[in-house]
Parts: structure tokens; C-alpha cells; sequence
């Protein structure tokens, strides 16, 4: 069977297409290829018909969707006069302007790539096969399928998508060895179920990660890529768009970006107070004393700070579905109640309190006089972090709460019904 693009798809909107001499409804269309448009004109025929052939030789009723982003450079009427449907997309930004293709797309998958004519839209057999056989997310791999000379910088090549891969890997452990490549399939709605919010580059990270911790079934298939068709510079911004990634990555991991840095600090902070509390260390010729001490105390409320960060963070987000629960966690936060922090903050506080009852009674056994900062300010320093440190955590204890608030009552009361939830709104 073949696909046949007929003047009927030269209209931005189109709901029959023609193939074979017979009327398709769009739910018939398997795959809708789509093409994010800013200024295309160079590269987005030839993008478009590599496309339309290869959904021909493989038999697949399919269509070209060119999300255009608002184009000043005749791109839409290239679009329509080479038989893709063209979607106007008024939100600017990568991601915006494929959220919008997706949304208007009628295939039951769809497959995403740049119009630079980088990728290989001629050979999307690899891709429809993934779908087919039941993956929800098909990434193409441009290591594996060969990339050509000049087609990546030396810095994406070797440093940034290296670097973000492996930060793809471990914090959502998904078996992805190019975590940004522009090319990749999905089932349209599973994507569409996941709420995609971004609209800059960062759209890309966002389709691996919601998909990865809505437990998806992601695949990796091989493609090429070659260089840029255009003769004006790319988009992509090296970067400002590779920290949009990396910050989106670590958002949507607070153990990476609150927990861990938070225990090492904690760990490194109550050794070195220990350690110092008993006087000054020499190793060789480096003495650590009280501004070392000093030192340890900062790390250890930070380290109280973040890590509370961390629990309230990853709590309301499992509240809000934004994250999957975690039983583990939630077996821990259970324990976070209220009164135990409170009774947990209470005493640490009153321990610090104590401390400096207890240095000033020692200073007022001396007459007020001039005091020794080295001999004299290491138990206030103990008795300060008490008392940051208890009220952090009272309040964490507090804050984590907060995020339960309503579960309970939900649990006891069972589910909510439509009509009460309508009524419940009203």
C-alpha cells in the first residue's frame, strides 16, 4: 500500500485523507510524522518528502504535520504546496511548537524530528517496528547508527550529551545511550497522558523523564545524522539550552539535587564537630581549631536545610503525582509526625539553650572578663547548631504534614465518586 498526499491535505486543516482511492478518517492514520517549523525554508521539502517516502515503502498510512512557530519566511506555503498539514502554533518554543503538532496529530503514534534535514526521516522502519511490537517510547541512538563529520560539535559530542545521558541514566535509570536525540516515536496518547509542561529545548529531557517514571516501555533504535541542511545557524543554544536540561533533570530528582548533597554535608559537619568539640587537631603542619569548627557547624545546618528540602519536596510531589509514590519514603514520612518532630526540635533546642546557660555561667566564674575566642566558643558554636538545627527540623516535621493534609480522610472515606467530586467543586 502507499500514501497518497492529495490537494485536499493543502489546507492548515484537514480531517479526510486519500489513500488508495478511499476516504481515511484520521483515527485510521497509524503514524503522524512531525516537524517543529521556525524559518525553515531551506531544509523543510526535503524533509517533508524523505518522510512521505518512507511512510510509502513501508506501507503506512501516515501523514506530515509541520508545527509552525510562527515562520516569516514563506515556510507554511512550502509546507502545504509539498502535502503536509500545517498547524499554527502561537506559543514560542521548541517544545510549545511540538506540543502543538502532537496535539493536532491523528495518528496513533508519532514521530518527532528536527526540519534540518539532520535526521533520517527517510528510514523510519526502526522506529514503526519499536511501536508495533509495543514500546510507548522509541529514542533513536545517533552513536549507534553513525553520525557523520561535521554533523555534531565536539563539545555535544564528547562533554554535554555524554555528560546529560549518563545524568539521564542514573537519576531515572533508563536504559538510553543519547538521551537528546531530536528523533524519536511514541504512542500519542500515552505521551499526551503524561501532562507535558515545557516549552523550550528542555521538552526533549521532559518526553524521557515523564515517560521513564510513568514506567513506559522505552526501546532505543539506531539512527544517523547528518549535518545541518541550513546555511543559517542552528537554534540550539550550547549552553544556555544544556542547562535548561541539566536544571530539569535535577528538578524531577530531589535525591540528586536535595538528599545527597544534604547527607554528604551532614556526614562531613557532625564528624568534624565531634571531632573538634574536644579541642584542636594537628595533621602535620595544619592545625583544624574553632574556625574549622565554625565550619562544620555551617555544613551541618545546611545539610539540615536541604535535606528537609528534600522530603518536603519529594512528598508534595508524590502528593501531586508529579513524581510516583515511593513506599519507602512514604513508610518514613509516616514516621515524620508532627509531635515527634516537635518533641525532636523541642529538645535539641532546649540542649543548645543549655549550652549557653552553661558557657555563660562558666564566663561569669571568671568575672566577665576578656575571654579566649579559641578556648571559649566551641560550645557555643555546639549550642547554635542545637538550636538552628531543632528548630529545622520541627519545621520540616511541619511542612511534611502539611502534604498529607486530606489523605487520611480520602483513605477513610473511600473513593470519591464523579458526581461528588462535581458537587464537592460546586
Amino acid at each position: 500500500m502507499t500514501v497518497t498526499h492529495g490537494s485536499q491535505q493543502q489546507t492548515p486543516v484537514s480531517t479526510d485523507f486519500r489513500f488508495d482511492g478511499n476516504v481515511v478518517q484520521p483515527e485510521t492514520i497509524e503514524l503522524s510524522v512531525v516537524l517543529p517549523c521556525l524559518n525553515e525554508a531551506e531544509t523543510l521539502e526535503i524533509c517533508i518528502r524523505k518522510a512521505q517516502r518512507s511512510l510509502a515503502e513501508l506501507g503506512v498510512r501516515g501523514e506530515v504535520v509541520v508545527a509552525d512557530n510562527g515562520s516569516t519566511d514563506g515556510s507554511q506555503a512550502i509546507a502545504e504546496a509539498a502535502g503536509a498539514r500545517v498547524v499554527p502554533v502561537a506559543r514560542r518554543g521548541y517544545g510549545a511548537a511540538l506540543r502543538g503538532g502532537i496535539e493536532a496529530a491523528h495518528g496513533r503514534y508519532v514521530l518527532m524530528a528536527d526540519a534540518d534535514d539532520s535526521y533520517a526521516l527517510d528510514d523510519l522502519g526502526p522506529f514503526v517496528t519499536a511501536l508495533r511490537e509495543g514500546a510507548q517510547l522509541v529514542m533513536g541512538n545517533r552513536f549507534h547508527g553513525g553520525i557523520a563529520p561535521g554533523a555534531m560539535p565536539f563539545l555535544h559530542r564528547y562533554v554535554g550529551n555524554p555528560l546529560l545521558s549518563w545524568a539521564g541514566r542514573r537519576f531515572f535509570h533508563v536504559p538510553i545511550g543519547d538521551f537528546h536525540c531530536g528523533m524519536r516515536a511514541f504512542d500519542r496518547q500515552a505521551l499526551l497522558s503524561l501532562g507535558m509542561q515545557t516549552d523550550g529545548m528542555e521538552f526533549a529531557s521532559e518526553t524521557v523523564v515523564r515517560s521513564a517514571l510513568a514506567g513506559f516501555r522505552i526501546t532505543e533504535v539506531p539512527t544517523t545524522l547528518r549535518p545541518d541542511g541550513r546555511s543559517r545557524p542552528p537554534h540550539l543554544r550550547t549552553w544556555v539550552d544544556g542547562w535548561r536540561h541539566l536544571r530539569f533533570l535535577l528538578a524531577f530528582s530531589p535525591r540528586w539535587l536535595f538528599l545527597y548533597p544534604a547527607l554528604v554535608m551532614l556526614t562531613v559537619g557532625m564528624a568534624g564537630l565531634a571531632v573538634l568539640s574536644a579541642g584542636t587537631v594537628q595533621v602535620g603542619d595544619v592545625s583544624f581549631g574553632v574556625h574549622t569548627m565554625l565550619a562544620c557547624a555551617t555544613l551541618v545546618i545546611l545539610g539540615l536545610q536541604v535535606g528537609g528540602l528534600a522530603l518536603v519536596a519529594r512528598a508534595y510531589a508524590a502528593r501531586l503525582a508529579l513524581l510516583p509514590r515511593s513506599p519507602r519514603l512514604e513508610k518514613w514520612i509516616d514516621r515524620i509526625t508532627v509531635e515527634r518532630g516537635l518533641i525532636l526540635g523541642l529538645v535539641a533546642v532546649l540542649l543548645g539553650i543549655g549550652a549557653f546557660v552553661f558557657a555563660l555561667a562558666t564566663w561569669g566564674a571568671q568575672g566577665f572578663g576578656q575571654l579566649d575566642p579559641v578556648e571559649t566558643m566551641r560550645l557555643p558554636i555546639v549550642g547554635m547548631v542545637l538550636i538552628v538545627g531543632g528548630t529545622q527540623i520541627a519545621s520540616t516535621a511541619f511542612a511534611i504534614s502539611l502534604t498529607g493534609v486530606g489523605r487520611e480522610a480520602s483513605v477513610a472515606d473511600g473513593p470519591v465518586t464523579t458526581s461528588e467530586a462535581k458537587a464537592g467543586a460546586r
